[in-house]
């Protein structure tokens, strides 16, 4: 453990004034608090994550992630897993649920047969931290009935100071805390938890490695996601990815390639190329690899569709978008957050262009890739903003004529530098704007879908309506969502729908035999 860990201030956070070390070596640190011992081998540390260390990334392959003397740790015990926020922690709860079946657990959907509970966490914003915490509070009864439940929290809470500092101090019935890092530390971790008796800590401030041969829980037998690179350097002001999730590391093209390769053997119809900054994909790689040249060899294998997200406006190049217009599995939809359409707001989000340059980049997609439909995300009440600046946004969504966008009222994050500026913008402000931000969008989305009315299109049936059993649900090559009525034997596969009515958010129609024309 560093120096800079084992002089950690917790008091910063809370009043840890009870706590005491019951002894420390190298390795790790056991602290008491309110009659509980916590084991600490690291933890987060903000100041630590801003440093971007030039150290190369390993590419660590394990023959196996579970030691023997754990294997069958799990027999006749089961596990939970609840997933909060972005694809990357769908994908992060494959893997532990991977390690966990390895372990010889059973997965449930049931609550109360759970012997282990793990929250897999997200960080983006208040609310949803808020939402973990509750939950949280709702499972200390559980606890107190069934004092040898093990619960977890993991993914981007657990890498921030602040929410481990509360745990400690307010949440006692909480059995361990890890982080994005050192998921693959899983058995080792459950293991300490349940001989231990006691809280276990283990958050890694340094930047991760790349592990690959971890054992995967794909839940989807259709859409696969396939992480291609990890963390993000951008340091947008507002956003805590980059020290929740570390520096861009870029896995190998050989074993992406592997992997989907193995994955269409499988017969999956879809995959997502996923990263925080996917099309940062290869910059921190030897030569000019870049995520356009993988892409292109992806282009080649036998599935599909092809998708990636999400997407940096600084990294997509022409390269990029020459390979995306060849089509075939490429699929015709753009994610490319923009947050704001005032280039002064802009410049204090970090995001480093200027509205005027992110108009030519999406005009230069939309002239290679004509049929194209074209998402977004935009923050509303960034501090500072003015109704001036508030009107640049809606006349951006109006000129691109986006066919949806993710909008988000401003909340800051601490650790962040936009936590540290005032936030001046009334929360009736912010409320208004996204009112008047969602009425846009949702007009336009709704006249870009009447351009699907009595057309065919391409459907990959993903599994019945939410709201309504009897009704199928699947999505075009541009991302639309389609329900229609059909034989349940269709759910995994392409199918030709023709649409019979078109909405704001979604399409519906009937099935067809066969294609009159292919439109998208």
């Amino acid at each position: 453990m560093s120096d800079q860990n084992k002089t950690k201030d917790y008091s910063k956070y809370f009043d840890f004034s009870d706590a005491r070390v019951v002894s420390e070596d190298d390795e790790k640190k056991i602290i008491k608090i309110k009659g509980r011992e916590i084991t600490i081998y690291d933890q987060p540390n903000y100041r630590a994550g801003r440093k971007r260390k030039r150290e190369d990334v390993q590419v660590l392959r394990p023959e196996n992630l579970i030691p023997e003397e754990v294997a069958n740790l799990g027999a006749g015990k089961k596990f939970l897993i609840r997933t909060y926020g972005c694809q990357m922690n769908v994908h992060d709860s494959e893997n532990m649920s991977g390690l966990l079946l390895g372990m010889g657990f059973e997965e449930t959907t049931e609550t109360e047969e759970a012997d282990v509970i793990l929250l897999n966490t997200c960080a983006i914003r208040e609310n949803a931290e808020n939402k973990v915490f509750g939950e949280i509070g709702n499972l200390k009864p559980l606890k107190l009935e069934k004092p040898e439940l093990i619960i977890g929290v993991c993914g981007c809470m657990s890498q921030e100071e602040s929410v481990v500092g509360k745990i400690m101090e307010k949440h006692q019935h909480i059995d361990l805390i890890f982080g994005t890092h050192n998921i693959h530390r899983l058995p080792h971790l459950l293991r300490d938890a349940i001989f231990g008796k006691e809280m276990v800590i283990e958050v890694w401030s340094k930047e991760g490695d790349i592990v690959e041969n971890m054992p995967r829980s794909r839940k989807n037998k259709t859409q696969a996601w396939v992480n291609i690179m990890y963390g993000c350097d951008k340091f947008c002001t507002y956003c805590i990815v980059p020290y929740t999730r570390g520096k861009e590391r870029s896995r190998l093209p050989e074993d992406i390639i592997a992997e989907v390769r193995d994955l269409a053997r499988q017969g999956y119809k879809e995959i997502t190329l996923l990263g925080q900054n996917v099309n940062a994909y290869g910059k921190d790689l030897p030569g000019s690899y870049r995520l356009g040249d993988l892409m292109n060899e992806i282009h080649k294998i036998d599935i599909p569709r092809v998708r990636f997200t999400t997407s940096h406006p600084r990294d997509f190049d022409d390269h990029l978008i020459e390979v995306l217009a060849q089509g075939g599995n490429l699929v015709e939809h753009i994610h490319l957050p923009v947050q704001h359409g005032n280039s002064d707001i802009l410049k204090l989000m970090g995001r480093k262009y200027t509205r005027e340059q992110y108009i030519t980049l999406a005009n230069k997609i939309k002239q290679a890739i004509p049929n194209a439909s074209f998402t977004t995300d935009l923050i509303v009440g960034f501090p500072n903003e003015t109704e001036e600046q508030f009107q640049d946004m809606l006349s951006l969504v109006e000129e691109i004529q986006f066919d949806a966008a993710y909008t988000y009222i401003y909340s800051p994050r601490e650790g962040t530098p936009a936590a540290r500026m005032e936030d001046n913008v009334p929360m009736s402000v912010k409320k208004e704007r996204l009112a008047r931000l969602n009425a846009l969008v949702n007009d336009i989305s709704n006249k870009r879908n009447l351009d699907y009315q009595d057309k065919i299109v391409e459907v990959l049936v993903e599994g019945e309506s939410k709201k309504n059993e009897d009704v199928l649900a699947g999505r075009t090559r541009t991302n639309r969502l389609v329900n229609f009525v059909g034989p349940k034997s269709a759910i995994g596969e392409i199918v030709y729908v023709k649409i019979t009515e078109a909405k704001t958010w979604s399409l519906d129609g009937e099935i067809v035999s066969a294609p009159e024309v292919k439109a998208q």
